[in-house]
């Protein structure tokens, strides 16, 4: 019976009760991760669909101008 309460258990015993904290913890990092990232991928997003719309606009001026020398 002295076997079962020896320091070893008490560890193990230990680290299942810091279980659901370490676990809550790791979700919490995980959450604050992906928002970082969402973040990150949203501005580069944007930057890149302003670039598009540039090219887009500078195209149809190019287009205008081709156009009007046709005639």
């Amino acid at each position: 019976m002295e076997m079962l309460y020896n320091s070893g258990g008490v560890g193990v015993v230990a680290l299942f009760g810091l279980l659901p904290i370490l676990i809550n913890l790791m979700i919490i990092i995980f959450v604050i991760y992906f928002i970082v990232k969402a973040i990150k991928f949203m501005e580069m997003k944007q930057k890149l669909d302003q670039e598009k719309n540039e090219k887009i606009d500078q195209l149809i001026q190019l287009m205008h101008q081709k156009k009007n020398d046709n005639i």
